[in-house]
């Protein structure tokens, strides 16, 4: 599922596949990889998954504010495009399917308000 996810939404490439077990996706200069949950999360009445601190980052070239368009159409979970000042990108962060949080972000140069 995460697999079609990024590959979907992202255009990320497959570049490794272990069929139900792991997949790793070319993401620019970078792989993610991806494991299949082990099976006692996914139950019913599972223990509660352990808050994660990591953020897959995306920098795209594309109008920031007509990917959110696209991204929202496809129901994701997704925070409103934000920026601060003397910060050089716009961004908004999401969710993937199993929790997993991901940020989007343009360089404000590329920005055409």
């Amino acid at each position: 599922m995460l697999k079609h996810f990024y590959i979907d939404n992202f255009n990320l490439e497959l570049a490794e596949e272990m069929k139900q077990e792991w997949v790793l996706l070319k993401a620019g200069l970078c792989e993610l990889g991806l494991h299949k949950i082990r099976d006692e999360y996914l139950n019913e009445g599972a223990p509660e998954r352990v808050e994660n601190n990591t953020k897959i980052v995306f920098e795209i070239d594309e109008d920031i504010f007509v990917v959110h368009k696209k991204l929202e159409a496809n129901s994701i979970a997704l925070k409103e495009i934000k920026t601060w000042e003397n910060y050089p990108y716009w961004v908004f962060d999401g969710e993937d399917p199993e929790g997993n949080v991901f940020q989007i972000r343009m360089s404000k140069e590329k920005v055409t308000l």
